[in-house]
């Protein structure tokens, strides 16, 4: 078979690979863009799509140096969207319906812990930093709110700048402006290799071959990566698995309903869909490799969540699609982004659940960067080799992590014994578990909180990881 010389070759069918495949060619006209990869378990499809520059926020984001880097980079993005959907938009011949509005509304309701009312705090400051909109509201003034009495919210936010769109249409709308591309070639199925000082790429649709090759293919990206060349050290990549439903309406949702971050993961929310349905997220599962199926715990802390405490009418709703899929985010809490020590090849991942919202930035920011060779300030301190980010101090980290715990048992409304001093009892043991399994990690390396699970749930795996990334890092 002949081989197709090329400029680019993207490798990643998710919402980064694909938005960076546009932002290329629709860019550089001259360019011969090669997009490969197929639909599966990544983070894209199962999306939940909130575009939310404050949703996200939480009071360790706030008082950490890289945790704040990343709000500011949410807060770019969302003023990015508008003109990138224009712009996608525009290349379609026949748009479609992609559920784009704006509202959310952030729920502090009665099952929570401490660290809801922290992050609910956080949202609200950093809206008057930041110069975004923020107002606190009457619960009984949200719509689509009907929580059960025990269940019900104490307090509601209204952050009316807050964007969200159906990300299945959304992803379907970027193929079409991608097919619409003269010079965008789309390989379903492909294997990646290093061809001399170049890459190929080998699969049904030919052989490419090209200069530059931007691996962006989620929580899989690390292993294509290290194949092309071992002596690279990437910050590992660890996996979210995430499950969310889609179901019929029990009335219209024209906004958001989310409740902060809490337990280590995103907020219980609902999320309006092209179609009239509400997509209802989401789990989150810490893994060292990704899933390809729901656990049926998260399934039914999901559904027991979404009827308690957003609307109780939804025990009459039909179910119409499951979601899961693995957002993929770096082994100390943050994305890779950018240019590694191999020539012209580059790579895109690590954004755990800011991929979708992050795309328009990340997309123009890497393109300028390998088009012309600027160094964007958005995505320098996400560098793939660079030294391990960590904000935390050990103490600080396992304090967070226990906290997290906590609120772990209380969002699944776990009630201690209140004879001897079990609450306390009980957060004292969340501490020492925490404690000691930190203590088994390697030195030098502290877990971010939020991936707290990995050290006490696959502590062996963990460390083997980290000791292999370490051990190259010396070597260089």
């Amino acid at each position: 078979m002949r081989r197709i010389g090329a400029d680019v070759i993207v490798v990643g069918a998710g919402v980064v690979g694909r938005s960076l495949a546009f932002e290329l060619a629709s860019r550089a006209p001259e360019l011969r863009v090669v997009l490969s990869g197929r639909r599966g378990a990544g983070a894209s499809e199962a999306a939940g799509a909130m575009l939310g520059a404050l949703g996200e926020v939480t009071a360790a984001a706030l008082a950490t140096r890289h945790g704040r880097l990343r709000v500011e980079l949410a807060v770019e993005a969302a003023g990015r969207w508008p003109q990138w959907r224009r712009r996608v938009r525009e290349a379609l011949a026949r748009p479609v319906g992609d559920g784009y509005g704006t509202g959310t509304f952030v729920l502090l309701n009665a099952v929570g812990s401490v660290l809801d009312e922290r992050s609910f705090a956080a949202i609200a400051r950093a809206g008057h930093e930041f110069g975004v909109p923020v107002e606190e509201v009457e619960p009984a003034e949200v719509p689509a709110l009907r929580p059960l009495d025990n269940d019900r919210a104490l307090r509601a936010m209204h952050l009316p700048a807050e964007g969200f769109l159906d990300a299945r249409r959304w992803l379907a709308s970027l193929d079409a402006a991608l097919a619409a591309l003269p010079n965008v070639t789309r390989v379903p199925s492909a294997t990646l290799q290093a061809d001399g000082s170049g890459y190929l790429l080998r699969g049904r649709g030919g052989r490419f071959t090209a200069p530059t090759v931007v691996v962006a293919a989620g929580a899989w990206t690390v292993p294509l990566v290290e194949a092309l060349d071992p002596d690279l050290t990437l910050m590992p990549v660890a996996t979210a698995e995430g499950t969310a439903l889609t179901v019929t309406a029990p009335l219209p949702l024209p906004a958001v309903l989310r409740t902060p971050n809490r337990a280590y993961a995103c907020g219980l929310h609902a999320v309006p869909q092209a179609d009239g349905t509400w997509y209802l997220g989401a789990t989150a599962a810490p893994a060292l490799a990704p899933g390809d199926a729901p656990h049926l715990g998260g399934v039914r802390f999901l559904l027991d969540a979404a009827l308690g405490q957003l609307h109780h009418g939804l025990a009459a709703a039909r179910l119409r699609r499951t979601h899961h899929g693995n957002r993929p985010i770096g082994l100390d809490g943050h994305p890779l982004l950018g240019a590694t020590g191999r020539p012209g090849l580059w790579v895109a991942t690590g954004t755990h659940r800011d991929g979708l919202h992050a795309s328009p930035l990340i997309a123009e920011e890497l393109a300028s960067e390998i088009l012309d060779g600027n160094s964007s300030p958005w995505l320098a301190p996400w560098r793939p080799e660079r030294e391990p980010i960590s904000d935390w101090t050990l103490d600080d980290a396992v304090a967070e992590a226990a906290a997290h715990h906590q609120a772990l048992a209380a969002e699944t409304r776990m009630r201690p014994p209140l004879t001897g001093a079990w609450p306390q009892a009980l957060a004292d043991s969340y501490h020492q578990q925490l404690a000691a399994a930190y203590a088994r990690l390697p030195d030098g390396f502290v877990l971010p909180p939020e991936l707290a699970p990995l050290a006490y749930e696959h502590t062996s795996a963990l460390a083997k990881v980290l000791d292999s990334f370490q051990q190259r890092r010396f070597r260089r």
